[in-house]
């Protein structure tokens, strides 16, 4: 850690050995830098998700072999003692290294309030020895141009054609369809409602865990359902087989107001429609209002208003003292085309940290004024208010600073109580973003007396939490017989129906209904699009079945048939027929109880 201020030193930039490869989504950018990397003897890559960061890391692993790779993000850290390539998030690369190959993915974050001063200071001063790429959007050409004296240019288009769609009832939506919204209440709702009209939809948040994302993406994937119901997280490079991309919701809170979404984010959330060669489109439901023609234009040509200046922030801090450090934060940017950050949840924690009297008499000299901005580093996970997550971060910090590491008991307490799969969806997210502050804890150098034992214990919480919300979900937004049956119909395979010996009628396992006789009567609980593909299913396996029955009721003895007092004949039990008053009375009419679906000779063959 840098304890030292250096004021002295001039902003030097450099493109030099630097290549901004640059275009819309789908365009092969992480691929390219993956072939890339591997091509060195070292690397690092850094990803704006801890989800895409485990993505690519499995992807680089494919290819050199998994001791080869380290994967490093706030909460997981795989690090092989010969790893030569690592994957890491962008706030988790480090500021120098001497790996032969540098990428950064996603660079136009850099004009992000909350997280761009990071991504900033990483393209400004992170260089591979031999190459760098920084990968992005378009919108980023004349500001990297600009900052970085020689850095050289690569745009490239687009593999598919992205069209604009319209707008449609969210019933009416074609299969294979994202639909995007902006709060989990939101996300929710809509997913409730495609559950009960298509038989179901996976759930993509942002505050879901990697492990809960993956399998809800890979429910997706596999087409055991058609819909994606997702926050704005889809459009940071997650790798989906989507045909249409529809926007439930324009509108999103950026940490600081509602607003309207830019054209480049609708862009770059749209983009995420057709995959390679394969064209994709792009809509608005429910009360969305159909956009308008100069924005649809943009968001087809990925022309959109370039990215003028980059947050930043210093990374010289002066641990002097509490109030140097609070002083160095606030230094101004040093070149036109850069603008001071507005306080980050680091700086905001120590904002209210400063007031404490026992920090500021324990925080006297630089190691432990760099050791309290360490802890301030904390991120919060739960989404709490600003002062609460204060509160946290000094418990860590007084421990860290009397006693040199986290209390045992205490972290034990706060491991227990997250440690639990009971509750509902809302429960276990909380409780997955409460384990998460305490595995970033366990993956601190130095945090902990027994590092090792509480990073096991968090990660396998984690999962556990990840498992159980991911199984909730599933159970509350996927109706498994509908999309089972919704599938096989679509792939045209004759699904799999047993009909048991008391007349239950089952479709891949699932109950569809009662078979009495020739009459089939559907299970009633199915509505919506659900019910006709309960109806489709049996059909098709009850044709075989009416067939062999008409078979076995024509050679069937006269003692299997009997006639009740109503007039009802049975058969083995089973309601066939009804005697009704004829034209004489000797000559009574039998009415035959048969389905429709008893047709031609087998129904002659049963009159």
């Amino acid at each position: 850690m840098n304890i030292q201020p250096k004021h002295t030193e001039p902003l030097i930039l450099s493109g030099r050995d630097v290549t901004a490869v640059l275009g819309p989504t789908n365009t092969g950018k992480t691929h390219l830098a993956i072939e890339r990397m591997v091509a060195h003897d070292s690397g690092i890559i850094g990803l704006p998700l801890r989800l895409l960061a485990r993505e690519v890391y499995t992807r680089v692993c494919e290819k050199v072999g998994a001791h080869k790779v380290a994967l490093i993000t706030g909460e997981e850290k795989i690090q092989p003692a010969g790893a030569k390539y690592s994957v890491c998030t962008v706030e988790a690369m480090p500021r120098e290294t001497d790996a032969a190959f540098v990428a950064i993915d996603e660079v136009q974050l850099a004009g992000d309030l909350e997280r761009g001063h990071i991504f900033t200071d990483r393209i400004l001063h992170l260089r591979g020895r031999q190459e760098t790429l920084l990968l992005g959007a378009a919108t980023m050409h004349g500001i990297l141009q600009r900052l970085l004296k020689g850095v050289s240019v690569v745009t490239r288009p687009r593999l598919s054609h992205l069209a604009y769609a319209g707008s449609k009832k969210l019933t009416r939506l074609p299969r294979r369809t994202a639909i995007v919204a902006f709060s989990a209440d939101e996300v929710y709702a809509i997913a409730e409602l495609i559950r009960r009209q298509q038989g179901g939809a996976a759930v993509v948040l942002g505050a879901l865990s990697p492990r809960t994302r993956n399998a809800q993406v890979a429910l997706f994937q596999a087409g055991d359902v058609d819909y994606l119901v997702a926050t704005d997280a889809i459009g940071m490079g997650l790798n989906l087989d989507l045909d249409h991309v529809a926007f439930a919701q324009n509108r999103k809170f950026d940490g600081y107001q509602y607003r309207n979404l830019t054209a480049a984010e609708l862009g770059q959330i749209a983009g995420r429609a057709g995959r390679h060669l394969r064209d994709g489109t792009f809509g608005v439901t429910g009360q969305v209002d159909p956009l308008d023609e100069d924005l649809i234009k943009k968001i087809e040509g990925h022309e959109f208003d370039p990215v003028k200046v980059l947050q930043w922030r210093t990374a010289h801090f002066d641990f002097a003292s509490i109030d140097a450090l609070k002083r160095s934060i606030e230094t101004n940017a040093p070149v036109e085309g850069l603008t001071r950050a507005l306080p980050a949840v680091d700086a905001q924690a120590l904002e209210h940290l400063s007031r404490d009297e026992e920090i500021r008499t324990l925080a006297t000299d630089p190691k432990r004024v760099a050791l309290l901005w360490e802890a301030c580093a904390l991120p919060d996970y739960r989404k709490i208010a600003p002062a609460q997550h204060a509160d946290l971060i000094a418990s860590i910090y007084m421990d860290l600073a009397r006693h040199g590491h986290v209390d045992e008991n205490y972290m034990a307490e706060q491991v227990r109580r997250a440690d639990t799969t009971e509750g509902d969806i809302d429960t276990l997210s909380h409780r997955i973003a409460q384990i998460r502050t305490w595995t970033f804890v366990s993956n601190r150098p130095g945090w902990l007396a027994d590092q090792a034992h509480w990073q096991e214990k968090t990660r396998e919480i984690e999962d556990r939490l990840s498992d159980a919300l991911h199984e909730r979900l599933t159970k509350r937004f996927v109706d498994r017989r509908t999309s089972v049956l919704m599938r096989r119909l679509r792939e045209n395979t004759m699904p799999e129906a047993e009909i048991s010996p008391t007349g239950t009628v089952l479709v891949e396992g699932h109950h569809v209904g009662e078979l009495q006789g020739f009459r089939f009567t559907a299970d009633q609980s199915a509505g919506g699009e659900d019910a006709k593909a309960v109806r489709t299913a049996a059909q098709k396996a009850l044709a075989a079945e009416f067939e062999a029955r008409a078979e076995r009721f024509g050679a069937c003895a006269n003692g299997d048939i009997a006639l009740g007092s109503d007039g009802t004949l049975r058969w083995i039990g089973a309601p066939i027929g009804t005697l009704v008053a004829g034209d004489e009375a000797l000559k009574p009419r039998l009415v035959l109880l048969a389905d429709e679906q008893l047709t031609g000779p087998a129904r002659d063959k049963v009159a």
